[in-house]
């Protein structure tokens, strides 16, 4: 079976994006999505390997691990992988760059330990890997394990409102230097089919109108689309030197190009708010359509796509556009050979969804139904006798449904958004901390509030959790960011286990407020992820500074965007709630108390 996805499948998936933000007249209504943008994981990406069946020796950071081979008989000298353990998680390994850079383990080998020239007895048969580093970010894997990982390390997140969402299409710059030549609107490009035949590409090479370029922005933001580009039956369309304008060469929403002789429909003009949020490198918003209004099935265009003979020559000629619109009419010019060497439409009609024009001896009158042939003037009432061996060609160019410019986002393959957020300073009251980087970004439909059933509606969700400690001395740096802290629980119930997202002394050295996240991968405790707790005899301790800070179990009030209770606060995201519908992987995105990010992210469906 031969089956496609079309683009307009793509067209309406991106639509019903966009219309899921504003469909409902309130946040109640079961048809809006509250859409959230999240950052997250500021801990640096490692590459790492996911093993199973560790022996009881346990590996250690600073040695290194090597692959053994499926039975464990290659020796660490002739091994085609090894690499330095960073961190040893309960189920995973953290490495550094692996030495050779090219090599990988093969999941199932066996893994040892080696230092000091010797084998240190711990082994492990190597599971899952990706290898990754700071300028490398990991692809996001499509699975539950790793869509888990992203609630753990999730920072914050700020609602997406319809304001901050367009439908994008690829920028194209006027600049004949890099682009001499554009396509004219065809509906017709195609590749050549895999069951045989012949590709009809645009002028640029295009095979489909995807992909064409057959519309432009120039130096003042106007967007126009390409209707000629001088392409006939011996050209594939002529270079263009005169920028299309409202300005000059301007009639009727078409600008004309005096010396290259192509034709333009003007659009729209992006707004000042348009260009600052949503122009980038490589795409650029629709708009909204300002020319006159569009007209269904109005003809353009006709093409020459055989020149013929023995024509009248040297003649003017005008024919009926026939198909099933009405009142069409094309202007055609012979040369001296009888051969066509122009036409254009006289009169576009409308209502056509197909169309063709007769080089045969007129019959009838008017420019209704009645008319068939060529006539000698553009009333079509005086019938031009055509010679029965005259040959040649037109092709009629059919317009998108309503008309050009009656839905752009269907005329420009509007099949992307993109969303834009700015991150202001210290968001949402301290949602989103200043003092560490994240790494992850994307887009989350429909979260729940924690310990809730309902859904989240804030401007601005924090993804941590937080506690209130107490003590003396304590500085801007009494706690490392993506530090590891511990807190032996009371009772002997096990050890609490986090990584430092944010750390705010309260300015007299008595204080603060710490922010964390815990995650299965790191933070487990005789298989469990334990719970901090606001004791205030259980010492909270900073693996990398050795500070010991106890909670402040007296405080229960709101500040740093979260509410405390004894001392604790809890993330305003649920775990695992609402649907991840993007996920990006980044370089790290430094932040800094006087920054602004403005972030903008480009889906394709």
């Amino acid at each position: 079976m031969s089956a496609i996805i079309s683009e307009k499948f793509r067209i309406f998936n991106a639509q019903q994006f966009l219309e899921s933000l504003t469909e409902g007249a309130n946040d109640t209504s079961a048809d809006r999505a509250r859409m959230y943008f999240f950052v997250g994981r500021s801990d640096q990406w490692d590459s790492y390997l996911e093993i199973y069946n560790a022996n009881a020796t346990a590996f250690n950071v600073g040695e290194e691990v090597y692959d053994s081979g499926a039975a464990g008989g290659t020796a660490y000298g002739s091994t085609t992988w090894k690499a330095t353990i960073r961190k040893v998680n309960p189920n995973s390994i953290l490495v550094y760059s692996p030495t050779p850079a090219a090599g990988t383990p093969t999941a199932g080998n066996l893994l040892k330990g080696y230092t000091g020239g010797s084998d240190t007895g711990a082994e492990a048969k190597a599971g899952v890997y990706r290898i990754a580093d700071e300028t490398n970010a990991p692809t996001p894997l499509d699975n539950q394990e790793e869509k888990q990982s992203i609630y753990d390390e999730l920072i914050a997140a700020k609602r997406v409102e319809s304001s901050n969402v367009v439908s994008v299409v690829s920028r194209y710059n006027w600049n004949t230097v890099t682009n001499p030549k554009f396509d004219m609107y065809k509906p017709d490009y195609s590749a050549a089919p895999a069951s045989g035949g012949t590709a009809k590409a645009a002028a640029t090479g295009a095979t489909s109108l995807g992909a064409a370029k057959f519309y432009v922005m120039n130096n003042n933001y106007e967007v126009f689309k390409c209707l000629y580009n001088k392409e006939d039956v011996v050209s594939g369309g002529g270079n263009a030197s005169d920028m299309p304008t409202t300005a000059n060469n301007y009639a009727s929403g078409v600008y004309t190009g005096p010396t290259d002789g192509y034709v333009w429909k003007y659009l729209y003009t992006m707004t000042t708010q348009q260009v600052m949020d949503f122009l980038s490198s490589d795409f650029m918003p629709i708009g909204t359509y300002a020319g006159p209004a569009a007209t269904d099935g109005a003809i353009d265009t006709i093409l020459i796509s055989d020149a013929g003979s023995a024509l009248p020559t040297g003649a003017t000629l005008y024919g009926p556009i026939l198909g099933d619109g009405a009142d069409g009419v094309a202007k055609i010019t012979t040369d001296g050979t009888g051969a066509i060497s122009a036409v254009e439409v006289q009169t576009a009609g409308n209502s056509y969804t197909y169309g063709s024009v007769a080089l045969k001896s007129g019959t009838g009158t008017g420019a209704g139904g009645n008319a068939y042939g060529l006539f000698s003037d553009a009333s079509l009432s005086t019938p031009e006798t055509i010679s029965a061996s005259a040959l040649g060609a037109l092709e009629v160019i059919i317009p998108p449904a309503g008309g050009h410019g009656a839905d752009l986002a269907q005329e420009l393959n509007g099949k992307r958004v993109m969303v834009n957020v700015r991150l202001t300073y210290a968001e949402g009251s301290g949602d989103f901390p200043v003092d560490n980087d994240f790494r992850r970004i994307g887009l989350i439909k429909d979260p729940l509030q924690f310990g809730s059933s309902n859904y989240a509606t804030a401007n601005t969700l924090s993804g941590v959790y937080a506690v209130r400690v107490s003590g003396t001395g304590l500085t801007s740096s009494s706690f490392g960011k993506d530090n590891t802290i511990t807190q032996t629980l009371n009772g002997g119930a096990g050890t609490a286990k986090g990584t430092v997202v944010s750390w705010t002394a309260d300015g007299n050295g008595n204080g603060g407020i710490l922010k964390y996240f815990q995650s299965p991968k790191a933070h487990t405790d005789g298989g469990v992820v334990r719970a901090f707790e606001n004791n205030s005899s259980s010492a909270i301790v900073d693996g990398g500074t050795s500070v010991s800070v106890n909670p402040d179990s007296t405080y229960s009030s709101t500040t740093e965007g979260v509410t405390f209770a004894s001392g604790l606060a809890n993330p305003e995201i649920k775990n695992n709630s609402g649907e991840l519908v993007y996920i990006e992987n980044r370089r790290l995105i430094t932040r800094a108390a006087d920054q602004i990010e403005d972030i903008k992210l480009v889906i394709e469906f």
